[in-house]
């Protein structure tokens, strides 16, 4: 018996995204306090008082000079992404044609009910409808992805010169306003996925009836939607933002001797825009990706079991009561970081972005268990590869918990190989002392060493909750270590708006103590923002597994024998499928770089007075190509996602399709976590030579030494490996496997043509 009923469950998922959503206006309001318009009055009325380096300084002049470069990244960056959308929105209705011909295909268009696959002796709703509604729901999966990423940007852009403001009356400040930023976008998402997948069963419902497996097998379309939106993001945004950051690096800082973000750098402008596009709009629309497609995973193989049969409506929604706690937990955690805490000394930046996330694990874990006893009945049987399978509800609850403390985990780890607290980025950066290109090899071994324990933890994660509760208990794990995205993704998108407000202080020519404190925000979110990779791609491979064992079931394949010709040719090319994919990515950014690169050392030698800073350099063009670059890139590494999944089930069908999503899942994330904390090392061990905070980093330094110049081309070479190859690769892995699963009624039917034909 579930102790929780239909009704009040219909009313809790609803309320928890309403309340999120007006958490998340909360927020965006009490940032809005801090003016630009060069009114500088507290909320009291009364004129907060400058810290003391500041007294003296024009006000009006720094906020105005403030509020228009903001002006023109936010213009910048609204303009690429709605370029960028005008595309995706082709590529949308294409794709939906496709899955429309695809599924509707299966049954000849027919409109007479079906025997339904599990619930044997009733009859389903016809392959037509889910054709139908499987469209409808990547459409909306899309559009939420797009609008996740889009309302991402858009808080980043209007936070980062208030951040840079708030500097000025110390770091506690400037931090407040970061993180309440980075919470907008956080509960934005987290709600808004919830609330529009909620609605969609609801309205699909209308139509399905008691079919709940036609049902929930057309709302996987709406996590392909999220993630085919996500790829694109990701890697048109990550193209963007490193050919602008590779181009001022090397020409600016290497070449001329000028800080990152000095104004005389012609590329300056496109850097901060590509900081908004990569890693705020790609990082929102991956993490929604995973949230939708873990949830998506988990209702289908629920809709299987005895719950989803016997209509259990309550039980059914256990994963949307997870998330619906998981906002309700985040909540209160950013509470503490914004309203119950205060940041006094930069020292106290990482520490308490940490115990954000170890605070809501903790806090998570025990709403896990309420919910867990409350909207589950004692016991249930899964349908598992052709057998059944009783499970327990504390099952259920210790497959969620693993998962969230798996994450954590991996968050932990990932921050012990990234951050210059400790010895690995430390070695990184003392081994600059003898060139490149032993900065280079120590970065390499690091980002390999780091893969061991994450890993690890999947693996563990993987077998407990597969022993408890089959492929349903790896879909929730995923759905545990996602149900505190909220805070992820604050703590995520806190670091390119602290970025962005050191840039802003460079180019207004404030105080170089306001620069360091940016600085200081700055370098924590380096690390937060690995972590945050660290978790997406870890539930990453959590979800592609939930999923490949869901289109496994919905296949009818009982075991994928990797032995058999068909499934082990599939398990070499999708091993192989990360590495060519890298290597798309990682040339698109060398060449967008390149032009870069050109562009900015012609305005230095062909535009007078410009390094003496009596000439503005022209920042649109080097906007126009990175833009340019972007979106003529993203375009082939897309579409070998896209379409290898279609090829492979129709031509070499389901067996060697397995094989292909297993081998991409095992190789994908292997690379993907190396990649990501190479970057991240390199990107902290050239921030630890310029801070100069120990007598360790000073004998490295200052700005300009050998050293460092070595240490700004291992963080060069890491920026396309953290930025654009790793995060988008995780994609890769769930964005095939969700393909695979939403066609997987196409390909059992009409697949291995080739077969066939021999």
């Amino acid at each position: 018996m579930v102790l929780l009923s239909e009704g009040l469950t219909q009313v809790l998922i609803p309320v928890a995204a309403l309340l999120g959503i007006g958490f998340a206006l909360l927020q965006w309001y009490l940032v809005s306090k801090v003016k630009l318009s060069g009114d500088s009055c507290s909320s009291n009325g009364h004129t907060d008082r400058l810290l003391e380096e500041e007294e003296g300084v024009n006000n009006l002049d720094v906020t105005a000079k403030c509020a228009e470069i903001q002006n023109a990244i936010s213009v910048g960056a609204t303009s690429f992404l709605f370029t960028e959308y005008k595309y995706l929105g082709i590529f949308m209705m294409i794709f939906a044609a496709i899955i429309f011909l695809f599924l509707g295909s299966v049954k000849g268009f027919s409109t007479k009910s079906e025997p339904c696959t599990y619930n044997k002796g009733n009859l389903c709703k016809p392959a037509l409808a889910n054709a139908v509604f499987s469209t409808v729901a990547f459409l909306l999966g899309a559009l939420t992805s797009v609008l996740s990423g889009f309302l991402g940007m858009k808080i980043a852009t209007y936070a980062n010169a208030r951040t840079t403001l708030q500097a000025r009356k110390g770091v506690g400040k400037a931090f407040r306003i970061a993180f309440r930023s980075g919470a907008v976008m956080g509960f934005l998402l987290a709600a808004n996925g919830l609330l529009v997948l909620y609605v969609s069963i609801n309205l699909f419902k209308l139509y399905y009836g008691d079919d709940w497996e036609g049902l929930y097998e057309s709302i996987t379309g709406y996590g392909l939607g999220g993630s085919s939106m996500a790829l694109f993001g990701r890697v048109g945004g990550g193209i963007y933002t490193k050919a602008a950051d590779v181009g001022a690096d090397l020409v600016g800082k290497v070449e001329r001797n000028i800080p990152e973000d000095d104004p005389r750098n012609p590329a300056v402008i496109a850097d901060n825009v590509g900081d908004n596009v990569g890693d705020i709009a790609g990082m929102g629309s991956d993490l929604f990706g995973s949230y939708a497609e873990s949830s998506c995973a988990a209702l289908f193989v629920a809709s299987i079991s005895s719950i989803g049969i016997d209509h259990n409506y309550a039980a059914m929604s256990y994963p949307l009561i997870i998330s619906s706690m998981g906002i309700v937990v985040c909540l209160i955690t950013t509470l503490y970081a914004t309203d119950w805490s205060e940041i006094k000394d930069v020292s106290q930046i990482e520490p308490t972005l940490k115990r954000q996330l170890t605070v809501s694990t903790i806090l998570m874990t025990l709403g896990i268990a309420v919910v867990s006893f409350l909207a589950l009945p004692s016991e249930f049987s899964l349908f598992d590869f052709g057998s059944e399978k009783v499970v327990k509800y504390w099952q259920l609850f210790f497959c969620v918990a693993i998962g969230l403390w798996a994450g954590l985990a991996i968050g932990y780890m990932t921050e012990y190989f990234t951050s210059s607290a400790y010895r690995p980025v430390r070695d990184v950066a003392d081994s600059c002392r003898t060139g490149a290109a032993t900065n280079v090899i120590f970065g390499l071994a690091l980002g390999y060493k780091s893969v061991i324990v994450p890993i690890f933890s999947i693996a563990i994660a993987v077998f407990v909750s597969f022993s408890l509760a089959g492929m349903y208990g790896i879909a929730m794990a995923a759905l545990g270590m996602l149900s505190t995205i909220a805070t992820g993704l604050a703590i995520d998108a806190y670091g390119p708006i602290s970025d962005n407000a050191g840039g802003i202080a460079e180019m207004a020519g404030m105080s170089p103590k306001i620069r360091e404190r940016t600085d200081a925000l700055d370098a924590a979110g380096n690390t937060t923002a690995a972590i945050g990779k660290g978790f997406a791609i870890g539930s990453a491979a959590l979800v592609s597994l939930a999923l490949f064992g869901a289109f496994v079931s919905r296949a009818g394949i009982n075991a994928v024998d990797v032995l058999t010709p068909k499934a082990f040719i599939g398990l070499i090319v999708g091993a192989m499928l990360p590495y060519w994919f890298s290597a798309m990515t990682m040339k698109s950014v060398g060449k967008a770089a390149l032009k870069m690169v050109e562009e900015v050392r012609r305005q230095f030698n062909t535009i007078p007075g410009l390094l003496e800073g009596r000439t503005k350099p022209d920042y649109a063009n080097c906007v126009k190509i990175s833009t340019d670059a972007s979106l003529r890139e993203m375009i082939p590494p897309g579409a070998l996602v896209l379409l290898t999944p279609l090829i492979t089930g129709t031509i070499f069908g389901v067996e060697t399709l397995s094989g292909l999503l297993a081998g991409s899942l095992v190789s994908g994330v292997q690379v993907a976590i190396s990649a990501s904390n190479t970057g991240g090392a390199w990107d902290n061990a050239k921030k630890y030579i310029e801070a100069g905070v120990s007598e360790h980093a000073k004998a490295l330094g200052p700005k300009g030494s050998d050293a460092h110049k070595a240490a700004v081309i291992g963080d060069t070479i890491g920026d396309p490996l953290k930025d654009t190859s790793g995060p988008s690769l995780n994609i890769l892995i769930k964005l095939m496997a969700v393909e695979s699963l939403v066609f997987a009624p196409f390909f059992a039917t009409h697949g291995g043509l080739l077969f066939k034909l021999l």
